[in-house]
């Protein structure tokens, strides 16, 4: 809305309230022109063949094999006491198989580490080809 006043020389001039809209077309036609050049590049690719995937079931593995040792260097097998000759005829027969089951050591704090390291060394003779340890984690937050 536009308020005409008199001028004092008598000139009326309107005053002109419609908004120029010209350099917002020019800009819009520029950021035209700009998407219209990037957007081929941007979406340009490499052909490449990728590879196919298969979905195959993994093959069971055989039950592992816990041992323990007690701070006066006896040995359990799954719970069942067991000596070092025991042992080591049981890992020979199982060691035989396919896949190979691993063997865990659940090894007293407070044992000598003689003791977990005839259990070591009565595995690797028998041919066992996988050792693991078990061990307690640390508590939450510290």
């Amino acid at each position: 809305m536009a308020m005409s006043m008199g001028s004092p020389d008598g000139d009326d001039d309107e005053v002109i309230a419609a908004i120029n809209t010209t350099p917002l077309v020019d800009v819009m036609l520029v950021l035209l022109i700009i998407f219209l050049i990037t957007i081929p590049v941007v979406t340009h690719t490499v052909p490449v063949k990728l590879p196919s995937e298969t979905n195959q079931p993994y093959k069971t593995k055989p039950e592992n094999i816990n041992l323990a040792i007690d701070k006066e260097g006896q040995i359990y097998w799954n719970e069942r006491q067991v000596d070092q000759k025991e042992l080591l005829t049981r890992l020979k027969a199982i060691s035989v198989t396919k896949p190979q089951p691993e063997v865990h050591i659940r090894g007293d704090q407070n044992v000598r580490y003689e003791f977990v390291g005839r259990v070591i060394l009565t595995a690797q003779r028998a041919g066992i080809a996988k050792v693991g340890f078990i061990t307690e984690p640390p508590a939450r937050g510290g």
